[in-house]
């Protein structure tokens, strides 16, 4: 069992993906089924029926890498249940949050050709940032209802604009009029490559996501 701190439970092709931080090394962990795309069921991640939520601290049976050449994160899941063993306070991960480049530059995306250039211990594709300003905007979907797009600055001014909310509990809070506050602790994560319909020229992009939102108080910083 791999005891990790739960920063992102995010939609993901009608399930979830959760990532977290490995307790004993401070490095991301992103479990990854043997289905398409990785993605974790209900009957995973399931615990006594209930979601595993940010600042859970989780223990999750897991192997080596998932045999991925270009995600630095991912691990093999293995059959077993998964155990919620404890819970952190919204200022307990501020240590965790770095303020470089939001995952490696100043743009949207970054493309694989750029990923897989690097070496294999610098490709990360999830971070978590102390936003001093975050805000959030949604316009209608053709097919019914709102998409959420979160902007948020850092302390040392760098931005991430426009960028797709996979969080579902930031999105039912915001589908209910609810409003977050501005300083927020945000898990950014890359999607799977991505490119728009048309008029896109060059490698292929991944986009990226704002899969986990934490509110922390100004008493806390």
């Amino acid at each position: 069992m791999t005891e990790i701190l739960c920063l992102a439970n995010s939609l993901k092709y009608g399930d979830r993906c959760i990532a977290g931080i490995e307790l004993a090394t401070g490095k991301w962990i992103r479990p990854m089924s043997d289905l398409k795309d990785g993605r974790i069921t209900a009957a995973m991640r399931l615990i006594d029926g209930v979601e595993p939520a940010p600042l859970d601290v989780l223990e999750i049976p897991l192997g080596d890498r998932d045999g991925s050449e270009s995600i630095l994160e991912n691990r093999a899941l293995l059959p077993g249940a998964w155990k919620r063993v404890g819970r952190v306070q919204p200022a307990d991960v501020l240590q965790y949050c770095h303020e470089s480049e939001i995952l490696h530059n100043d743009q949207k995306f970054v493309t694989v050709t750029y990923l897989k250039s690097l070496k294999f211990s610098e490709r990360y594709t999830i971070q978590l940032v102390y936003a001093q300003e975050f805000l959030v905007r949604g316009q209608p979907r053709g097919e019914g209802g709102r998409s959420w797009k979160g902007s948020l600055v850092t302390k040392t001014g760098r931005r991430l604009t426009n960028a797709i909310i996979t969080d579902p509990v930031l999105i039912a809070r915001l589908e209910s009029g609810d409003s977050p506050q501005p300083q927020m602790i945000v898990t950014v994560s890359l999607g799977m490559p991505y490119r728009p319909a048309s008029g896109w020229e060059g490698d292929d992009p991944c986009w990226k996501m704002i899969s986990g939102a934490i509110e922390i108080q100004e008493a806390d910083l």
